[in-house]
C-alpha cells in the first residue's frame, strides 16, 4: 500500500489532498502546528495519521521522519503544502516578516524533503510535490515576503528534480491560482472577487478538490516520466496576462 506525508494537512488544498489519497487507498499523514485543526481534521480523515510538527523547525523535522518511518515503514509521497500568507507592501514588510515566510514556505520544503530523502529513494523512488503559486509566476501587489518565497520554492522543484532524480525521486510542483477556500473568500470583498473573475479565462476561482486532483497526479505512477515541471493550476492566469474589463465585454458582445 502506498504511503504519503502532507504538510499544512489540517485544512484547505492540504486537507483536500488527503483526503483524494485515502479514497485512492494510500496511506496517508497529514502534519500541522496547529494542534487544535489537526485533531479535528484527523476526525474527518478516518485511518489517516497525525503529526504535530512544524517545518521550519530542523528538530520537529527529525521527529517526523522518525515518526513516519515507524508508521508505514516507507514513504511513497511527500507534499509540501505548509505556507504562510503575509500581504503588505514592500516599506510595511519588515525583516521578522519577511524571516517568517521564509522559513515556513521556503526553508520548510527544503528540510523536509532532505530529511525524508532517504525514506523516498527506497523501493526505487517516491514522488514530492512542492505547492508553489501563481504568485510566484507573475508579480503582484502586497506579495513581495509570499511571491518571492513562492518563486524560490519553483526553483527550488527544479533543482530538487536535478539531483534527486538519480534516486529515482521525482519532484514536480503545482502553483495554484485564485482557490475559494473559507479563508479567501472571508477577506476577498465583492470587487476583488469580480477582478479575479474577469481575469481568469475560466471565469471562476478554483476549489479545493481541483488542485488536490492535479496534486494527486503528480504522485501517482500515471506521473512515472513527469519531473522537474510546474504546472499552474489556474484557470488560466497565467496564460492571459493583464485583462481588460472593457475589451473583454466588447468581445463578448460581438
Amino acid at each position: 500500500m502506498k504511503s504519503a506525508l502532507i504538510t499544512g494537512g489540517a485544512r484547505g488544498i492540504g486537507f483536500a489532498t488527503a483526503r483524494g489519497l485515502l479514497a485512492e487507498g494510500w496511506q496517508v499523514a497529514i502534519l500541522d502546528r496547529d494542534s487544535e485543526a489537526l485533531a479535528a481534521a484527523l476526525t474527518d480523515l478516518p485511518g489517516a495519521v497525525g503529526l504535530d510538527v512544524d517545518v521550519s523547525i530542523p528538530g520537529d523535522v527529525e521527529r517526523a521522519v522518525t515518526e513516519v518511518s515507524e508508521a508505514f515503514g516507507r514513504l511513497d509521497g511527500l507534499v509540501n503544502n505548509a505556507g504562510v500568507a503575509d500581504f503588505g507592501p514592500i516599506r510595511d514588510t519588515t525583516y521578522e516578516r519577511w524571516q517568517r515566510v521564509m522559513r515556513t514556505n521556503l526553508d520548510g520544503p527544503f528540510l523536509m524533503t532532505q530529511g525524508f530523502t532517504d525514506l523516498l529513494a527506497a523501493d526505487g523512488g517516491g514522488a514530492v510535490v512542492n505547492i508553489t503559486s501563481i504568485s510566484g509566476l507573475r508579480a503582484s501587489t502586497l506579495r513581495v515576503a509570499y511571491g518571492t518565497s513562492k518563486a524560490a520554492l519553483a526553483q527550488l522543484t527544479l533543482q530538487q528534480a536535478a539531483e534527486l532524480g538519480e534516486l529515482g525521486i521525482r519532484v514536480n510542483a503545482v502553483a495554484p491560482g485564485p482557490v475559494a477556500t473559507k479563508l479567501a473568500m472571508a477577506v476577498h470583498s465583492p470587487e476583488i472577487i469580480a477582478a479575479y473573475h474577469d481575469a481568469l479565462p475560466l471565469n471562476r476561482y478554483g476549489k479545493e478538490d481541483e488542485i488536490a486532483a492535479a496534486i494527486n497526479f503528480m504522485l501517482s505512477d500515471k506521473a512515472s516520466f513527469i519531473t522537474g515541471q510546474i504546472l499552474a493550476v489556474d484557470g488560466g492566469f497565467e496564460a492571459v496576462g493583464i485583462g481588460l474589463p472593457a475589451l473583454r465585454a466588447a468581445a463578448q458582445e460581438s
